[in-house]
């Protein structure tokens, strides 16, 4: 990139890749009978060029290029480049066979020359916030250092999609189509990224064509393609697949006798097709060996096609190839190892040729039709060669001897390593070399793994780890990377990094430090895989075995915190003991002191202590109002979790801004750092559970349906879904949406079996809810007594978090008004020790349920006056509805219309509109 102007520079037409330039001129084979493909693909061109200059709904989307080898997919790509280029951007791609696990390998290959039309500052200014997220999956910025956190795939992902979509943006007058040759190489990486972008063009307006060109997939259901192949999905959303066939008798005939002359009789047609089934490629192929051999194409001839064929195919072509010399095959051998990596120098060192000798025998291959490159007298450090067809390759790297490949490999790890290239570069070739109890290998395997978990490629990285667990390493470093290979499945394989983890702290070789982190990872994940009890009992039998201080206090709040989160417990009144005891005399004086006070705060929040306490352990778990270094929300050593329990507190406390301001800097944090996945879902979440407290009923939906839709993208039955169905039930039920919050909690299996862990707010108190406001009475009383049972044997009082008391009361009121009286009257005094506006206000509400009129008014006019010095407008509002009933008060209807209508509340707007109408009927 160029240096950084004063002002950024203007975009400049993206080149094209050299590969598709050079199949500018396609062979006549390919594109004969292949008139409805390109027809087709005009047509996609056409509607791409219109969309992009009239505007939404956007043109473009996905066509696909299936066949098997030969069959002329790559020569119908480098028509459709000629046929774009001069109205759209056309960036190009091909995968190879021995690149299939190199992330982010086409990514860069499309991407890159877009990029080089713009400056420096133009390129951070289309990267925007995310440009050291994702510039270094494209190269275009060294990998962060070991230190930081790792990057979240999800998050490259959706920087990646982005990027596209603002260089589309920008790209209007020749919107850009990418062509992707032999896709079924592409590295994972890239397909979920033109995955991920397929499913959101349309939705943002964005022109963009994709051509994927593949074989066909591996056999399995539906169609005949593998489901769980990447290329599935975008297979699934393509405008049009088009199969292609091998070619008709006539096209070969026709074939025939424009490259041998019009006397290439019937006979000699007929045996060229059947010799070669119609393949374009080798029916090419075998018409230049005609040629060369000068033969007549005359039916005295035919009988030698089928023995000039086996020459153009497996071992045949070996055989052809092993005839142009040592010199030759060795430098083939060379090609088919490096790949993309051919250059001269990295060719020499694995060759031991001089410049002149790789001329002289990259020009006889060329000649043998088996590589593609410039003539060496015209541009003898030009385009790297590479194989004339994959076929070619495939033979090439399946011919050579096992030793003699794995050789290549290691030789070509150390020219990439002495070249400068990085340990993520070598890798590719470590992965194909044999173990063999070498320490250097698996100190490179494990500096690549850290390479890829940079760039948010962690399959690549646990592919590295796991090679380097087969050299094997010392016993000294076997734990660590066992422990390492753990951590580099966190985010994608839970079950895969307990089994890691589990089995590096079974050996020797972790110091205390790493034993506690490896301890506290290992919870992380039993938690996400939905095994609190396990996660809890994992970090309680480490933290009884470190000394005092620092990493025991680390485990302790672990502990504590996955028993809490536990939706069943033998003990809680024991545990939130026990934990009161350990907080008692913590001050905040350092991180581990901070989080177990957080979690402390937490706790006593969900047990109903007074709110005042509540707060004052919240603030001591923070650093003047936010969270303290080392524990925000991406601090990877405590975890998410610590700020959260914070904020979450915070709210049912009735400081929703203090929550806001900390749940505000979690969306932050999380997209700046490209977290994009669950846990910025969680983030919307928890600003849905700030503006529902609030009643901002729309504001609260709008974060929550965010929320599920970023969750959804994940994965399906996650925690954050569990908490973000049960807010958005009670935000919907709240607007008087009764139809729409069964319709969510259908659609998230919303009730029993209840997940192991507890939901945000009480899940059962929510469904209790659901079934009233549906009629369904007799269920409510069960679901709603179900959670009064599990509630207080844990010792749960927090009327707000979990607000059976009030709905049951009301659900018994007519069949059972004194035992409903009685949990009302309880509800009270939980209320009174809680001592927030919110939970006295709606406690006096559903106690004066049950006083006789006189009584009912007092207690309808406290409730009002504690909500309106609370934060909860709808509850004030429908307290204020209640006591404009009760006093008949035209002017207190009129003010709980106002406020109903303010949060949102439609329903209950629209009934006190109607009371109010029906109190004062039009003259």
């Amino acid at each position: 990139m160029s240096p950084v102007p004063s002002e950024p520079e203007q975009p400049q037409p993206a080149r094209s890749s050299g590969e598709f330039a050079a199949l500018a001129r396609p062979e006549r084979g390919a594109l004969l009978e292949r008139g409805p493909e390109l027809a087709a693909a005009r047509h996609a061109v056409d509607a791409l060029v219109a969309g992009a200059t009239a505007g939404p709904p956007a043109r473009g989307g996905v066509l696909v290029l299936r066949g098997d080898p030969g069959l002329g997919k790559t020569t119908l790509l480098a028509e459709i480049h000629r046929m774009a280029r001069d109205r759209c951007t056309v960036l190009t791609a091909r995968g190879g066979e021995t690149l299939t696990q190199v992330p982010f390998h086409l990514t860069r290959q499309l991407l890159q020359p877009a990029l080089d039309g713009y400056g420096s500052a133009g390129v951070h200014h289309l990267f925007g916030e995310q440009f050291d997220l994702v510039a270094p999956a494209l190269g275009l910025a060294p990998p962060p250092p070991p230190s930081a956190a790792p990057a979240d795939p999800q998050g490259v992902r959706d920087g990646l999609v982005r990027l596209l979509g603002r260089l589309a943006d920008g790209l209007r007058d020749k919107p850009p189509v990418l062509l992707v040759d032999d896709a079924h190489w592409a590295d994972t990486e890239t397909l979920t990224w033109l995955d991920a972008f397929t499913r959101t063009r349309q939705d943002h307006g964005v022109p963009v064509l994709v051509v994927l060109a593949h074989r066909p997939l591996p056999s399995g259901t539906g169609d005949g393609a593998d489901r769980g192949h990447p290329l599935a999905a975008l297979a699934d959303r393509a405008l049009l697949t088009l199969g292609l066939c091998a070619l008709t008798r006539e096209a070969t005939a026709e074939l025939a006798r424009e490259a041998l002359g019009d006397h290439a009789d019937e006979r000699f047609c007929q045996e060229l097709w059947t010799v070669t089934e119609g393949n374009p490629y080798e029916t090419v192929e075998l018409l230049a060996k005609v040629r060369d051999r000068t033969l007549e194409p005359v039916a005295g001839t035919a009988g030698l096609l089928r023995g000039l064929a086996a020459g153009a195919r497996g071992g045949g072509l070996v055989a052809r190839l092993e005839e142009l010399g040592s010199g030759p095959t060795h430098l083939a051998w060379a090609i088919a190892v490096l790949g993309a990596d051919s250059t001269p120098d990295l060719l020499a060192q694995l060759t031991g040729m001089d410049t002149r000798e790789l001329a002289d025998h990259t020009e006889r291959l060329r000649r043998a039709r088996i590589v593609t490159a410039p003539p060496a007298r015209n541009a003898p450090d030009g385009h790297p060669p590479e194989f004339a067809h994959p076929l070619i390759g495939s033979a090439v790297y399946g011919s050579m001897p096992a030793g003699v490949r794995t050789a290549l490999h290691g030789r070509a790890a150390w020219a990439l390593t002495e070249a400068g290239h990085g340990p993520a570069a070598a890798s590719r070739h470590l992965l194909e070399v044999h173990p063999d109890d070498d320490e250097d290998i698996v100190d490179r395997l494990r500096a690549a793994a850290v390479e890829h978990l940079a760039v948010g490629a962690p399959d690549a990285a646990r592919r590295c780890l796991e090679r380097a667990l087969a050299e094997p390493p010392g016993p000294a470093a076997y734990a660590r990377v066992l422990y390492e290979l753990g951590c580099a499945s966190l985010l994608t394989a839970p079950a895969a990094t307990v089994l890691h983890l589990r089995s590096a702290l079974d050996l020797p070789g972790l110091d205390d430090t790493l034993r506690t982190d490896a301890t506290y990872r290992l919870a992380q994940a039993l938690a996400h895989n939905n095994q609190l009890r396990d996660a809890a009992r994992a970090v309680a039998a480490e933290a009884a075995r470190t000394p005092p201080g620092t990493g025991r206090r680390r485990l302790q709040a672990a502990h504590f915190m996955y028993e809490g989160f536990q939706a069943a417990e033998q003990d809680g009144p024991g545990r939130s003991r026990r934990l009161a005891e350990l907080t008692a005399g913590f001050t905040g004086a350092d991180n581990s002191e901070r989080a177990l006070l957080a979690v402390r705060g937490f706790d006593a929040m969900l047990r109903g202590e007074p709110a005042d306490e509540v707060v004052r352990l919240c603030d001591r778990a923070l650093a003047d109002g936010r969270p303290a270094r080392g524990l925000g929300w991406t601090d990877t050593t405590w975890g998410f979790e610590i700020p959260a329990l914070t904020g979450i507190a915070y709210v049912f406390a009735d400081r929703p801004d203090r929550a806001e301001a900390l749940f505000t800097e979690a969306v932050r944090a999380f997209e700046i750092s490209g977290w994009s996945g669950a846990h910025l879902a969680f983030a919307h979440a928890l600003l849905g559970l700030v503006h529902r407290r609030r009643g901002d009923l729309p504001r609260a939906q709008h974060h929550l349906e965010e929320a599920l839709r970023l969750a959804d993208r994940v994965g399906d039955g996650l925690p954050v879904h569990w908490d973000t169905a049960c807010l958005l039930i009670d935000t919907l039920l709240a607007r008087g949406r009764t139809t729409e919050a069964r319709s969510v909690a259908d659609r998230h299996a919303f009730g029993p079996p209840w997940p192991g862990a507890i939901v945000l707010p009480d899940g059962p108190s929510v469904l209790g809810r659901l079934l009233l406001a549906e009629g369904r009475a007799e269920e409510a009383v069960r679901t709603l007594e179900e959670a009064a049972e599990a509630l207080t044997t844990r010792g749960r009082h927090h009327v707000v978090w979990a607000p059976w008391p009030f709905d049951l009361a009301r659900a018994l009121a007519p069949a059972d008004p004194d035992r409903a009286a009685g949990i009302a009257t309880e509800a009270v005094a939980h209320a009174e020790r809680l001592g927030t506006p919110t939970a006295l206000g709606e406690a006096l509400r559903c106690a004066a349920l049950f006083a006789s009129p006189p009584e009912a008014r007092a207690l309808l006019t406290r409730a009002v006056a504690h909500l309106a010095a609370s934060p909860s407008r709808y509850e004030e509002a429908r307290a204020r509805l209640d006591l404009a009933h009760a006093t008949g008060s035209p002017a207190a209807l009129a003010k709980a219309a106002t406020l109903a209508a303010t949060c949102g509340a439609d329903t209950l707007a629209a009934t006190a509109v109607t009371a109010r109408a029906s109190a004062h009927p039009p003259e």
